[in-house]
C-alpha cells in the first residue's frame, strides 16, 4: 500500500534529528584557508558527489532536463530547489552544476548529525547561524564563493518533504542575497514520474532560468525573482505523475 503522511501546515518537520536544536558559535569561520584543509575538502568533496552520483542514478533513477542552462551564466549564481530528498538534495545540485563547486546553506542542526555533522564543512555547507553577527558572517561567506564563481544552493521550503510533487510556500527573504549581488537565478525543481520498471518513481530534475534581478531596492528585486522562480517550480511540479508518498491535510478528508 502507498504510504501516506499527515500534516498540519506546510512548515511540519519529517525529518528531525536527535539534535534538533544544536547551534554553531557566532563565531564559527566560514571560509578556511589552510593548505590541508583544502586538500581535505577536496577529497571529501569529490569522494562524495562520486558516490552520490551512483546512487542517485541508480537507485533514485535521477535524470537532468535543462541542465545545459547553466552553461549560459559565465560567473556564479543562486539555484533554488524545492525540498524532497533528505540526501539526494544535497548532490544533485553538485552533479547538475559540474564541473563548477557548489555551495549549500544549510541548518545548523545538520551539523549535531554524528558523522555527517563533521563532515559538512568541507562539504561545502553554509550554515545559517540566526544572530546578527552570524547572518552577517553568513551573507559575507556567500558574497565571497558566488564572487569565485560558484553556485550557490538554497532550499527555500526548509524542511525535507520526501517525494512531495507539490511546491510549498515560501517567502521572499532568501532571495535578498543574489537580489544584493545583483546575480542570476536558476530555479531546479524536482519532479517525480511513474517508472516502467521500479515501484521507486523516475527522480527528473527541472532546471528554469537564468533568472535575473529587476527593480530599483533588494526588495524589489527579491519579490521579483521569488515570483519567476515560484512559478517556474509550480509549472515544473504539474509534469509529476507519480505520488510514491501521499500527503494528506490531517483533519482532512
Amino acid at each position: 500500500m502507498k504510504k501516506v503522511r499527515y500534516y498540519n501546515g506546510f512548515t511540519d518537520d519529517f525529518s528531525v534529528s536527535k539534535k534538533q536544536d544544536f547551534t554553531l558559535p557566532d563565531s564559527y569561520k566560514y571560509i578556511k584557508t589552510g593548505f590541508l584543509f583544502r586538500i581535505w575538502s577536496a577529497v571529501v568533496y569529490g569522494t562524495l558527489v562520486t558516490a552520490a552520483g551512483i546512487y542517485l542514478r541508480l537507485f533514485l533513477h535521477l535524470r537532468f532536463r535543462g541542465r545545459s542552462k547553466f552553461k549560459s551564466v559565465k560567473g556564479g549564481f543562486f539555484i533554488y530547489g524545492n525540498h524532497t530528498q533528505s540526501f539526494g538534495d544535497v548532490f544533485a545540485p553538485a552533479l547538475a552544476a559540474s564541473p563548477r563547486r557548489i555551495y549549500t546553506i544549510a541548518s545548523t542542526a545538520n551539523y549535531g548529525i554524528p558523522v555527517i555533522g563533521r563532515i559538512l564543512r568541507p562539504l561545502g555547507a553554509l550554515p545559517i547561524i540566526p544572530s546578527l553577527s552570524g547572518m552577517k558572517n553568513l551573507e559575507a561567506a556567500i558574497k565571497t564563493r558566488a564572487q569565485a564563481n560558484h553556485p550557490i544552493v538554497i532550499f527555500p521550503e526548509a524542511h525535507v518533504w520526501d517525494y512531495y510533487t507539490g511546491i510549498r510556500p515560501f517567502p521572499d527573504t532568501s532571495f535578498k542575497f543574489p537580489a544584493k549581488l545583483n546575480m542570476p537565478v536558476f530555479s531546479m525543481t524536482t519532479t517525480y514520474k511513474k517508472s516502467k520498471f521500479f515501484k521507486r518513481p523516475v527522480m527528473e530534475a527541472v532546471i528554469d532560468g537564468p533568472f535575473y534581478p529587476e527593480g530599483e531596492t533588494v526588495r524589489q528585486k527579491a519579490g521579483y525573482l521569488h515570483e519567476k522562480v515560484y512559478n517556474a517550480m509550480l509549472a515544473a511540479a504539474k509534469t509529476s505523475n507519480y505520488d510514491y508518498i501521499e500527503y494528506k491535510k490531517a483533519g482532512g478528508s
